[in-house]
């Protein structure tokens, strides 16, 4: 386990990851008291590389909590091309050299198993950087036997729902593959955690980590809008409105873990 997944400023026995769609999201995570905070752009697609100013500026901004920041040049499948592989080691790179604490990958073959090959380049690549492999990982064909590929790869964690639409559909899989993991690699639930259901979670799987967002709805500041137009064509979201990481949220989670 790298330094980075070492907490020698952790006052309890728990961990909380803030998924951040942005910078306002991160420092609103920060000044929540979470621990780490994962960057991500794209989050309808569930999640892309977030841009070179986003990540700066996060670097910049984040004082207390360290910083993630995921590997994905697309949304869609996990099965990348070459040029895809080469983007996704320049943007390893390019975060390293920004001074992020860690990346969140995920490469699958085209049978649905890990990509050892690739793993193992994009983890020379990231070399002192702490390695999540994201849910990639929950589109697995066997769990069991990717849990140890990337415990063989070096991986520091696995980010997973238990392979159902939420970590608390997926807790009897996650505790299992917690329990398989015996220590060699951090099991880390995460996918619809809230303030509710953080504790059954964590009672019931036994990890240590957990991965969530805590967003709510900001509405545009936009007095003019035009109904006719959107900007994803034909794919229609409420462009009106933005999701912001809500400090009061990761505040309630922190709080209800450190009374177990």
């Amino acid at each position: 386990m790298s330094e980075n997944d070492k907490h020698p400023i952790m006052k309890q026995s728990y961990f909380i990851e803030v998924c951040a769609n942005s910078v306002e999201s991160a420092l609103n995570a920060q000044r929540a008291g979470a621990d780490r905070v994962e960057l991500c752009a794209g989050m309808p697609e569930g999640g892309t590389t977030p841009s070179y100013g986003q990540i700066a500026l996060a670097r910049e901004s984040l004082t207390s909590t360290r910083l993630h920041v995921i590997i994905r040049p697309r949304g869609g499948d996990f099965l990348y091309s070459d040029i895809e592989v080469r983007t996704m080691l320049k943007d390893i790179r390019m975060a390293k050299e920004l001074g992020v604490d860690g990346v969140v990958v995920g490469c699958l073959t085209p049978d649905g198993d890990v990509d050892m090959k690739l793993m193992d380049k994009l983890l020379h690549e990231a070399d002192g950087l702490s390695v999540t492999f994201h849910r990639a990982f929950d589109m697995c064909r066997d769990p069991h036997q990717a849990l140890q590929d990337l415990i063989a790869l070096g991986c520091n964690r696995i980010l997973t729902s238990g392979q159902q639409p939420t970590a608390l559909e997926g807790i009897s899989l996650i505790k299992q593959l917690a329990e398989e993991a015996d220590g060699r690699i951090i099991l880390m639930p995460g996918c619809g955690i809230t303030p509710s259901n953080i504790q059954t979670i964590a009672r019931e799987t036994g990890t240590h980590e957990f991965h969530l967002s805590g967003r709510t709805n900001i509405e545009s500041r936009m007095k003019f809008r035009n109904p006719n137009v959107s900007m994803g064509g034909t794919v229609h979201i409420d462009e009106y409105l933005q999701q912001v990481t809500d400090q009061s949220i990761i505040q309630d989670a922190i709080r209800i873990l450190r009374t177990i």
